[in-house]
């Protein structure tokens, strides 16, 4: 078997398979640990992260071969190619590597290069790990063998947003480098603003390459020009140190502006010396800078030491230089796994590309498939060890875990950190590391904390983020040129200005606000009827008007599209109808009961009377006696409880109970039936047969409404009234001319429109009332585009116009009421119905049932028992036992008057002794002053 290896190991050296690019020591045996190992680097030299890299690298180089732990005795040597920021040149570096033993390349630097080279790395297998790459598009679907071990632009755009939105800046420019860095972090950006309803309004792009300060300028004077202040800075670092430079010159530094730049310029800070770093800082103060934050730790700051010391304070140690140091590591880890489980280091040709170079001049024959790329890229995603940068480990999406950021505010000549960012808990104070060992994080917008920052302009007030744009321009506001009611809002005659209600309070309210703004009303519709208000509104949506002032109802289909102030006035529709005064007349007492009360109630006083006559008629003397005289006591005693005058006494315990229990509800009864009534008789009283929306919807009368009001589309699509009963109605006049005539004669039945309409209507109009309930809950408002900033601040406005009086004074101005118009109690029926007294029936109808019932039971136990003692003792019934006779003892027990008990006989009795010893008593005095009168006539 030895034997046949040997063969095939021969024959394979002969045929060339691992001649190319194969070490001596690792041909001669392919079981033996190498001695060398060999990855190559490609980024640019003569950058700002390629000298700090460089460093870093050499010296991960060094201690890695000096630990036994890593490799065991195999040496890892790195190559080092410059590829001075050039895809083309990157491009060559790579395949020259491809034509050498390399396991992997670190690298590249650039998102641009990285585009154009890990084409390279798929086709041959090459795993390529970049500390430095960190356009999102780099993605591990498409380039399955690149690795980026630094964060992605991904998550550091989501911090700006988050950063953007917790200072509620709505919206953004971004100056931002033309390349594919630039462009991929950008829509990044984009996405994450849009998610938080923010939006970038304007992109400002820079050409890569050779740029000057005049071309930077020109882009700047353009910027200054638009709305937002929030400009957000990625590029390259000598690009945007000239835009710094430049916007210093321009004035854009001072107060009002907000500088966002991403780790780009962080990264030239950290690494910069001393007096680089004081030239920068001189233009960028106020500056809101990200940088990728790495835990503190004891490895973290020895090698801060050995750094020092190496560049003797030349250079700064930044983190991209850390992520570079662990890359090297995460290398050599990984290739110490792949030689552990086995790994040869073999490389062989790539048939598709020879195949294609057949007739080819190109010398790319020579570059080989690295056999092993699969299993070491595998054993590098599996890695997981604690770095310089903190936790080394991969996502299933190939991302490093726990990406965070540090936002730092630049003061002065130094950095002075406001707080953090980490996907895992927002924006906050405590560092990420902190929060991970703290349980589930609280992201709601109450614990997104940042500290203090001085903005630019030495501020520490956050800035607007938006001025109105200084370009001689002027808002367009749309104003209904309204028909009716122009005591809302009006055209005035031979002027290009509006004049009412709303557009008082409108200027009023601009006039609170911090800045000027400059604005012409744009009066919208033909002069001939109100103009439809849903058609004002959206044309905010299609930029002919740049917000809408008036009487506009906030709406649901509306708040869709824009957005609306804080309400200044409050609306809802109402129904208003002809009322008629309703006269008393000489059946006036009969109108405080509905006809079902009054029926209950004649019912259940019959019911009473049977009652007590049925639990008092064998006990009490007075409802005994020949039925016609029974009958009229019935009926006599049941009305009398009605006055609380009956004369009769109830002397059974249940008849008492059930006597207790039905005077409480007359009583409940009278002087419900009194207020009632005194209110008839008292206060005026309007009658109309609508009662509220219900009625209408119900009925097939027509309705009016006002041309142009939202009131159309709610009681079509709302309530689902047909078109056919909408009757369009231009104004006051055609309000109230439309009502008397009513539906008989060519009218309508009840006009619904919005409240402040028909108070105003009712000032003048005090024929009709509003009936019923406001169905609908709503304001009016002015209108703007989405995420308008002005729609915030003229809210804050409108609110202090409230608190101040002033919104009262205005409304007093132009809408001052009548008397008639304040009177709007709603119209109601004043009788009592059923409902408001069943629990007391209920109650009193219980107490029957169940005195009727422990009756019932008494009665038949009675029964029984005579039943029992009318049996003759051989058994068999006496008198016959028949069933005549037992009815006719039941009804002889029911009819019998009860036998006073001992207790009872004896008391009547002591009664009668006390009235015969009184009467005695009584004739005995009577005697004696007769005698003393004779006396005295004798005298």
């Amino acid at each position: 078997m030895g034997l046949c290896w040997n063969v095939l190991l021969l024959l394979a050296l002969h045929l060339g398979i691992l001649s190319n690019g194969l070490s001596a020591s690792a041909s001669s045996s392919s079981f033996s640990r190498p001695k060398v190992v060999n990855v190559g680097a490609i980024f640019t030299l003569d950058s700002t992260i390629g000298r700090v890299a460089k460093i870093a690298i050499e010296e991960a180089v060094n201690d890695v071969n000096s630990n036994s732990s890593v490799l065991n005795g195999t040496k890892l040597v790195v190559d080092i190619r410059n590829s001075n920021c050039s895809g083309f040149l990157g491009l060559v570096e790579a395949l020259r590597f491809m034509e050498t033993d390399v396991m992997a390349v670190i690298g590249p630097q650039s998102s641009v290069v990285a585009h154009t080279i890990l084409h390279v790395a798929n086709e041959l297998q090459t795993p390529f790990l970049s500390f430095a790459a960190t356009d999102p598009t780099l993605s591990s679907l498409q380039f399955p063998y690149f690795l980026r071990t630094t964060q992605s632009d991904l998550h550091q755009m989501t911090a700006i947003a988050e950063l953007v939105d917790h200072y509620n800046w709505k919206d953004v420019i971004v100056i931002f480098i033309d390349d594919d860095y630039g462009r991929n972090g950008l829509s990044s950006l984009d996405d994450a603003l849009s998610s938080r309803r923010c939006r970038v309004s304007y992109k400002a792009g820079v050409p890569p390459g050779d740029i000057t300060r005049s071309d930077i300028m020109d882009i700047l004077v353009k910027v200054a020009l638009m709305e937002s202040r929030v400009i957000v800075l990625h590029a390259y670092p000598h690009v945007g140190s000239v835009v710094f430079d430049v916007a210093h010159y321009l004035g854009m530094m001072d107060e009002g502006y907000v500088w966002i730049a991403t780790d780009w310029l962080s990264s030239v800070l950290d690494s910069s010396p001393p007096h680089f770093s004081e030239a920068i800082t001189a233009s960028t103060q106020g500056v809101l800078v990200l940088r990728q934050h790495t835990p503190d730790s004891e490895k973290k700051r020895e090698f801060l030491t050995r750094w020092n010391k190496l560049t003797k304070g030349s250079l700064g140690l930044s983190t991209y230089a850390l992520y570079a140091y662990d890359t090297v590591w995460l290398l050599a880890h990984a290739i110490d796994s792949f030689i552990n489980q086995g790994g040869i280091i073999s490389f062989s040709n790539d048939s598709s590309l020879l195949n294609s170079l057949q007739e080819s001049n190109l010398n790319l024959a020579a570059m080989s498939i690295f056999d092993g790329g699969p299993l070491l890229m595998k054993n590098i995603l599996e890695s997981d060890f604690v770095g310089l940068t903190g936790p080394v480990k991969f996502t299933p999406e190939k991302s490093l875990v726990f990406p965070s950021y540090e936002i730092v505010n630049i003061i002065g000549t130094g950095l002075h950190r406001v707080g953090y960012w980490s996907n895992y808990s927002g924006l906050s104070v405590v560092a990420p590391e902190i929060l991970y060992s703290q349980g589930p994080p609280n992201r709601s917008s109450a614990n997104q904390l940042l500290n203090g920052v001085v903005w630019p302009g030495e501020t520490t007030r956050a800035p607007r983020g938006w001025v109105f744009p200084n370009n001689g321009k002027q808002l367009k506001i749309g104003v209904p040129r309204r028909v009716s009611y122009r005591e809302f809002v009006s055209q005035v005659s031979g002027a290009n200005t509006s004049k009412g209600f709303c557009i008082d309070v409108f200027t009023s309210a601009v006039n609170l606000l911090p800045y000027a703004v400059p604005y012409q009303f744009v009066p919208f519709g033909n002069g001939v009827e109100n103009p439809s208000y849903d058609e004002l509104v959206k044309l905010i949506t299609t930029g002919y008007f740049d917000g809408v002032v008036g009487d506009i109802a906030i709406v649901t289909n509306r708040t869709k599209v824009v957005d609306f102030t804080q309400p200044y006035a409050a609306s809802g529709l109402v129904v208003v109808a002809p009322v008629k005064k309703l006269n008393t007349g000489a059946w006036a007492f009969l109108r405080p009961f509905s006809r079902q009360m009054w029926g209950v109630s004649a019912a259940f006083f019959v019911f009473i009377g049977i009652v007590v006559w049925t639990l008092e008629h064998r006990t009490n003397d007075e409802f005994r006696g020949p039925p016609k005289q029974q009958l009229i006591t019935i009926l006599w005693f049941s009305l009398s409880t009605l006055f609380f005058a009956h004369r009769e006494t109830t002397v059974s315990t249940l008849g008492r109970l059930v006597l207790i229990i039905w005077l409480f509800v007359v009583l409940i009864i009278n002087s419900s039936y009194t207020a009632s009534l005194t209110s008839i008789l008292t206060v005026q009283q309007l009658y109309s047969p609508i009662k509220g929306i219900e009625t209408l919807r119900e009925g097939n009368d027509p309705i009016g409404f006002q041309v142009g009001s939202f009131a159309e589309h709610y009681l079509r699509e709302g309530i689902g009234i047909p078109q056919s009963r909408l009757v369009p109605l231009g104004g006051p006049e055609a309000y109230a001319e439309a009502l008397q005539l009513g539906p008989e004669k060519g009218g309508v039945a009840a006009v619904v429109d919005e409240r402040p309409y028909i108070e105003l209507f009712l000032a003048s109009q005090c024929k009709f009332r509003i009936i019923g309930q406001e169905f609908t809950k709503s304001g009016w408002g002015f209108a703007f585009p989405r995420d308008s900033p002005l729609a915030i601040d003229l809210s804050t406005a409108i609110l202090t116009l409230s608190e101040n009086g002033d919104l009262q004074r205005i409304h007093d101005k132009w809408l001052t009421m009548s008397t008639c118009s304040s009177d709007n109690t709603e119209l109601e029926s004043d009788r009592l119905h059923l409902k408001s007294f069943w629990g007391l029936y209920l109650l009193c109808g219980i107490a029957c049932f169940i005195a009727l019932l422990i009756y019932v039971f008494q009665i038949f136990h009675r029964f029984r028992h005579a039943a029992t003692e009318d049996y003759s003792p051989d058994g068999g019934p006496s008198g016959g036992g028949s069933r005549s006779k037992r009815l006719q003892t039941l009804l002889s027990l029911i009819d019998e008057k009860k036998d006073l008990s001992k207790r009872d006989r004896k008391r009547r009795k002591i009664e009668k002794e006390n009235d015969l010893e009184m009467d005695s008593k009584r004739i005995h005095s009577q005697v004696c002053s007769s005698e003393n009168n004779s006396f005295n006539l004798r005298s």
